[in-house]
């Protein structure tokens, strides 16, 4: 029958409901001895699932869905309300919430949050690195309405209350923020921060190597990266190009910044094989980074007659930086910028693996990806200052509600478009001066006002390595959002700010806080949040949602934990007058 033989296709029915026959009889009579009212068998969840799966599979045997509903199982299969369960998961099929193609399997605890990881999944594996991030980013607060201002110009004149904005510093820092209705200088700034960057495998400036008939790159460690997890990997290249052109209307050079990404996998960093290992060298996987991981590009017998061939042709002789770079790496940029390749003045290129982001677990209650830490703060940082942007509170809020992602948080911060240089307290000074008040004072005064939300991911305890959290603060995966906090300043919490994010978290949709420090025999890593606290002045706050294999080539969230950031991040746009004036002091 129709049952059976989907059930043997889709191989996901125990053994003993597949050994059991169909039941065929009509259901019993009600006797007097019997209930009015049908009880929920316990397998209701388990049946509904089943079907889900079936259904998923369903247009290989274009089974109707009515078919299978009627010939689920035995006669209680018929009953209404698992019926209906079973069409609403088929509806998410056909809107494409239910991926046929890799057989999701929904289940009620998780399937509310489906929609905004898969969100998250798509920005994750197209923002390759902080330019490509800035530049996604950037293409959609323009379509959100998001103004873009100069940041060599003034900020007089060009701001409103109720407007949305935003610019960008060296294209891998990004500021967009929301001027509150009833907005007047000195009042405060909401600010959420966190970082556009993440360890990964950098090309030297001078890019060409050579070795044993292979044409390799020449890369550099950007942060501190799991190296041994980029080994085997399929490699693309992305990053900033400066390109020669021709002003039309000067007729002068100019040099314009483009990025790139080549998503198709062009690098491969190869393991050694277990045959040329020593026993101690099978024992332990060290790696050296200068020698280990220059990533295989070709092979130099077939691009050796086009290295020469292309610096003759190219009337460039001279260019002692386009010498050091591999020819066929300009062409490849050059085609896909659509650009010729003595246009290439300069570039500043970093590796990615090809693999995109994806759901996963039984449940599909977790996300795989690389760059989660923190490009995963990214998104519900973006996704938080549009909502508020079209939101009706914004009428009324009397504050700037501010979003700033900055690059080289990985490498310590300290670069002109760090959260160690002066972008976080001049966005403070230019846009409360923009409304026409220059006085220290005045500035003073919105500086105390304000406050930090310092968003960085946290490590959740990792089952196999449980000793190494702190007996009572070992945070979870899908278990809620996580408060940071060391006594030794490498994060900026304190009693009050804690005090403020707990509060937060108990306003308006209810979010699960976790606490996290560190054993007292641990090293402690650290984030913007202190830097941004000692060179601003303003109140702050470390948090951040949890994941396992942080500064791998791959990384691990759970997507419920997606959710409750975004609603956190949410509720402080919302709700932070309420909490800030109930605080003494």
């Amino acid at each position: 029958n129709n049952f059976g033989l989907l059930c043997q296709i889709a191989n996901t029915i125990p053994t003993t409901i597949m050994s059991s026959p169909m039941k065929t009889e009509a259901p019993p009579m009600k006797t007097e001895e019997q209930p009015s009212a049908k009880k929920p068998r316990k397998d209701d969840d388990e049946r509904v699932q089943r079907a889900a799966r079936l259904l998923l599979k369903s247009p290989i045997l274009s089974v109707p869905q009515a078919m299978l509903c009627n010939d689920f199982t035995d006669a209680e299969s018929k009953d209404r309300a698992l019926q209906q369960r079973v069409r609403r998961l088929h509806s998410k099929f056909e809107k494409g919430i239910v991926n046929a193609d890799t057989l999701v399997d929904i289940e009620k605890e998780f399937e509310d949050h489906i929609p905004l990881a898969m969100k998250t999944r798509d920005f994750l594996t197209k923002s390759t690195d902080p330019f490509v991030v800035v530049k996604n980013c950037s293409e959609v607060l323009d379509a959100a309405g998001f103004k873009k201002l100069s940041k060599r110009e003034p900020f007089g004149g060009k701001l409103v209350q109720g407007g949305s904005y935003y610019y960008t510093i060296n294209h891998s820092t990004l500021v967009a923020f929301t001027v509150g209705g009833k907005f007047k200088p000195g009042n405060g700034f909401k600010i959420i921060g966190g970082h556009t960057d993440s360890p990964h495998l950098k090309v030297k400036p001078l890019s060409k190597r050579t070795g044993s008939g292979c044409v390799q790159l020449g890369v550099e460690c950007y942060g501190g990266g799991m190296w041994h997890t980029w080994f085997d990997r399929d490699l693309g290249i992305s990053g900033r190009v400066l390109v020669r052109t021709i002003d039309p209307e000067t007729q002068k050079e100019k040099i314009e910044q483009h990025v790139v990404c080549v998503s198709k996998p062009i690098a491969r960093v190869s393991s050694l094989c277990i045959h040329l290992q020593t026993a101690e060298e099978r024992g332990a996987f060290k790696v050296n980074k200068e020698e280990h991981l220059s990533p295989i590009i070709g092979t130099q017998t077939l691009l050796e007659a086009a290295v020469g061939k292309q610096i003759n042709q190219s009337g460039e002789e001279g260019d002692a930086w386009k010498k050091g770079q591999e020819p066929a790496l300009l062409k490849l940029i050059a085609s896909e910028l659509g650009i010729e390749t003595k246009q290439i003045a300069n570039f500043e290129l970093g590796l990615f693996d090809c693999q995109p982001a994806s759901l996963g677990g039984i449940k599909n209650e977790f996300l795989y990806s690389a760059r989660l830490d923190n490009l995963a703060t990214v998104f519900v940082a973006m996704e938080t200052i549009m909502d508020y942007s079209k939101s009706e509170d914004l009428a009324e809020d009397d504050m700037i509600s501010l979003i700033a992602c900055f690059d080289h948080e990985e490498v310590g911060s300290s670069s002109a478009q760090g959260a160690g240089s002066p972008v976080m307290s001049e966005a403070v000074s230019r846009i409360t001066n923009a409304f026409g008040h220059s006085n220290p004072d005045t500035l003073s005064s919105a500086v105390r006002k304000s406050f930090i939300f310092s968003v960085d991911q946290a490590h959740a305890v990792h089952p196999n390595y449980s000793s190494k959290h702190e007996k009572n603060h070992g945070p979870k995966m899908n278990a809620g959002v996580v408060l940071k906090t060391n006594q030794n300043q490498r994060y900026a919490t304190n009693g009050v700010t804690g005090f403020f994010m707990r509060e937060l978290a108990r306003k308006g949709t209810k979010v699960p806080i976790q606490e996290f420090i560190v054993r007292s025999d641990c090293p402690c890593g650290s984030t913007i949040g202190p830097i941004l606290s000692a060179n601003t002045g303003i109140r702050t706050v470390d948090l951040g949602m949890p994941q396992l294999s942080m500064h791998s080539c791959r990384e691990v969230m759970g997507i419920s934990d997606l959710t409750h950031g975004l609603n956190l991040l949410k509720n402080f746009f919302k709700y932070f007058n309420e909490v800030d004036n109930s605080i003494e002091g």
